[in-house]
């Protein structure tokens, strides 16, 4: 992988912060939503704050893992397959309310989305944490390629 492709994927992880989400159901099925994220300093964390009334977040809940895909936004002009675009897949875990990772985890998720701040005051919302195992990007034909948790924190040092 070349230097610039690898700032490619880095500014799409960071210039972005909707995503879609892909979790289990309990009958084992596929869902999928939309939802905010924020990336973590040194990529080695997706912050999402999402509601326990959504049923991705109580898919979560129950199995901890999903797929986060991210692309660049759709202009609507060419071929869309084109698009640069990422799917993390991982495990999520909840950030206890609280706790010193709480605060710093809800200041680095407001820096980036602060008008999310009234979220926090609603007790059906948690703030999880995604721990990338492995990602997915693809930049175009012929532009595509695995990257490792480990190569996730590389990027955030381009």
């Amino acid at each position: 992988m070349n230097y610039d492709v690898l700032t490619q994927v880095r500014q799409l992880l960071l210039a972005q912060r909707w995503a879609a989400l892909a979790s289990l159901r309990e009958d084992g099925g596929p869902a999928a939503a939309f939802v905010a994220y924020v990336t973590e300093p040194g990529f080695n964390g997706f912050l999402l704050h999402i509601s326990r009334l959504a049923a991705h977040t109580r898919n979560l809940l129950q199995r901890p893992v999903l797929a986060l895909a991210i692309s660049e936004p759709d202009t609507g002009r060419g071929d869309p397959q084109l698009l640069a675009r990422i799917t993390i897949q991982g495990s999520v875990s909840v950030i206890p309310r609280g706790t010193p990772d709480y605060l710093a985890s809800r200041e680095c998720y407001l820096a980036k989305l602060p008008d999310a701040e009234q979220l926090f005051g609603f007790e059906d919302f948690v703030l999880m944490r995604l721990h990338p195992q492995e990602a997915r990007y693809v930049g175009g034909f012929a532009r595509a390629f695995q990257l490792t948790a480990e190569q996730l924190l590389q990027l955030a040092a381009l």
